[in-house]
């Protein structure tokens, strides 16, 4: 399953704390994503370099990686939740790509995701990003963290942005894995082009989510709950797929186009379907849905051998530079 390839030449900021992959000829060309890495558990330290690997080689994008860094070792440490360097990007980017969990950022790196935020610029929401901030509620951000329950912002950032706050565990954490199925109505929508039922699979489980969509949000990917963790896996029969939730789905924020997944860990990447929705997501977000062919390139790019999901599982003494 997995592919080779070369990977574009990435250079390491100061002190090396997060990642640029040069942009080129392309779809992509002239376009900047931004990537921002920072969960404990399903190893976006190791999915966003990748995505943007394939984003940056294939389809000609500019991507900035950024990490959860420990400032006094200068490593990558997804545990600490306080501090992710090089949020300045965000100032010239096209699209900002999020795969956080439960931060409680500073005030000056909070202001940068605000600011892109409430502009209604295009946005990607991964896996626990509908979990994405935790701030206390004496700080200046609090209405952003996932337990926020005022009427003036009420489920904080993942229900008003993406859509969905954290719910819960819909399939069985680390035993039932989700195989995706086109939304009902969604097959002509520019993000399945290329895709068909049984191409999106990943060894997470299906999050639970609150049907219907809030606003304008409009089902792309239905989760199916296998019996198992292999993508072969039959359907559980039974309340788990009936209805089916919602893994992946558009709406609009502010005016901006918003893609969330509740899959994208960094093993869900394995699977071509999985990566061709994120890319396809990518082109719809920025407006570029006219060349989204089903023949992308979407090939993984380098070695890339991922580390299974679970706390405190992230290799430790990395710096961003061992993701080149």
């Amino acid at each position: 399953m997995l592919q080779a390839a070369d990977p574009p030449a990435a250079t390491s900021a100061p002190e090396a704390q997060w990642l640029e992959f040069p942009g080129g000829p392309g779809i992509g060309q002239g376009k900047h994503i931004v990537l921002v890495s920072g969960d404990e558990e399903y190893r976006s330290e190791e999915a966003l370099p990748q995505l943007a690997k394939i984003l940056s080689k294939h389809l000609g994008y500019r991507c900035t990686v950024l990490f959860a860094i420990d400032p006094e070792t200068g490593e990558i440490n997804p545990n600490r939740n306080d501090n992710i360097p090089g949020l300045e990007a965000l100032r010239d980017a096209d699209l900002l790509i999020l795969f956080t969990r439960f931060r409680n950022l500073p005030d000056d790196q909070m202001q940068m995701l605000v600011d892109y935020i409430e502009a209604g610029r295009p946005l990607i929401g991964m896996r626990t990003a509908t979990h994405a901030f935790n701030i206390p509620a004496d700080r200046r951000f609090a209405k952003y963290g996932n337990d926020y329950n005022g009427a003036d912002y009420e489920g904080g950032f993942g229900r008003q942005v993406l859509g969905e706050k954290w719910v819960a565990h819909h399939g069985e954490h680390g035993v039932q894995s989700t195989r995706g199925a086109l939304a009902p109505g969604a097959a002509d929508h520019p993000i399945c082009r290329g895709l068909a039922d049984s191409e999106i699979w990943g060894p997470t489980d299906v999050y639970r989510v609150t049907l219907p969509l809030s606003g304008d949000g409009q089902a792309i990917v239905l989760g199916e709950v296998l019996t198992g963790m292999q993508p072969n896996d039959p359907i559980v029969d039974g309340p788990q797929n009936a209805p089916k939730m919602p893994v992946a789905w558009v709406r609009t924020y502010r005016g901006g186009r918003v893609f969330t997944t509740t899959m994208g860990a960094a093993t869900d990447l394995l699977a071509e379907g999985t990566r061709r929705m994120l890319v396809n997501a990518a082109l719809w977000c920025l407006g570029q849905e006219d060349q989204i062919t089903p023949d992308l390139d979407v090939s993984l790019v380098g070695e890339y051998h991922p580390t299974p999901f679970r706390f405190d599982g992230f290799i430790p003494h990395r710096t961003p530079v061992d993701y080149r």
